[in-house]
């Protein structure tokens, strides 16, 4: 039986996202792995890997409210809005004080524009940007609605600024750290980040590479696989509809559930757009629907099969 599930990385600073997928996937011995959104390589903490065919909701898994302690050093901006890049610029901090500092926290709360940075992974005419950087360019970009749920001041012991954020995801930690700087006419830059949550995974559950390489090295398989969180536990936030044999040999087939399907499920009305995880009797997940508002779930996703790893 092929592994398939989440396994939640606790990463260590240094490696890229895809370093640690790599990792993972050699010593679970596995084909398929993906993460559900990168962390810098100077970032640690929460990082869920989707093994087999839960691959295929990652990208669900990536929509997930994100939660960060942030360590934000003023006086000093570089090229990377982070502690990896070059210094631009520098500025006494003398004059600021931690009331200065929590005075500008309300810019960085609610609803915000961002300017992606130069230096990240999205793409602009097919290039990713952090290849235009390197090669000196800088290209204009959009600026991206995000939220920011709480923006909380954790401390300040000069020149650091301690802060723990709650987002939606595409908020870019580095961004708040220059923008942060900027607003206090100092600069600054992401010195350390952790994530501490990303959608249902936070650090308790996780494991480190360490861990997992010593596991694999001792043989204890059992032990690894117990590790993998089911497909159900990542989609908690969709609502369920549970399918009897019939249907779920339906979906298998990739058919859409019909308004008659949905009479006989007693499927309450779901508005256009509403995205619900469709189940087995045994709770495994099959597929990802989503409503068209006139009584059809078209599929979105369908795994091979539920998750049979970890109940």
């Amino acid at each position: 039986m092929s592994l398939s599930g989440i396994i939640v990385i606790d990463k260590p600073s240094g490696p890229t996202s895809f370093d640690v997928v790599r990792r993972v996937r050699a010593l679970l011995k596995v084909k398929k792995a993906g993460h559900t959104g990168t962390l810098d390589p100077i970032a640690t903490g929460v990082l869920p890997i989707c093994i087999g065919e839960t691959t295929k909701l990652a990208s669900y898994v990536t929509d997930g409210e994100k939660e960060y302690a942030c360590v934000i050093r003023l006086g000093a901006a570089t090229d990377t809005q982070d502690a990896a890049g070059q210094v631009l610029s520098t500025h006494s901090i003398d004059h600021i004080t931690a009331a200065d500092i929590e005075a500008m926290l309300p810019r960085f709360r609610g609803e915000i524009d961002q300017l992606t940075p130069m230096y990240s992974a999205r793409k602009v005419d097919g290039k990713r940007l952090y290849e235009l950087a390197r090669a000196g360019e800088i290209v204009e970009r959009e600026t991206k609605r995000i939220t920011i749920d709480e923006c909380r001041f954790d401390g300040y012991t000069a020149p650091d600024v301690k802060l723990f954020i709650r987002s939606s995801k595409g908020a870019y930690m580095r961004t708040v750290a220059h923008d942060l700087g900027a607003a206090l006419g100092v600069g600054g830059h992401l010195q350390s980040l952790r994530r501490l949550r990303t959608g249902p995974f936070s650090l308790e559950g996780s494991v480190g590479l360490d861990t997992l390489m010593k596991l694999s090295q001792d043989g204890k398989r059992d032990e690894m696989e117990r590790l993998l969180f089911a497909p159900q536990v990542a989609l908690s936030g969709l609502d369920e509809l549970r399918l009897d044999d019939r249907l779920a040999r339906q979906i298998g087939f990739g058919r859409a559930l019909g308004p008659a399907d949905l009479m006989r499920l007693k499927a309450p009305p779901m508005p256009r757009g509403r995205r619900v995880r469709l189940s087995d009797l045994a709770g495994a997940v099959l597929a990802i629907g989503e409503s068209d508002g006139m009584g059809t779930v078209k599929l979105l996703r369908v795994l091979a099969r539920g998750n049979e790893e970890r109940p």
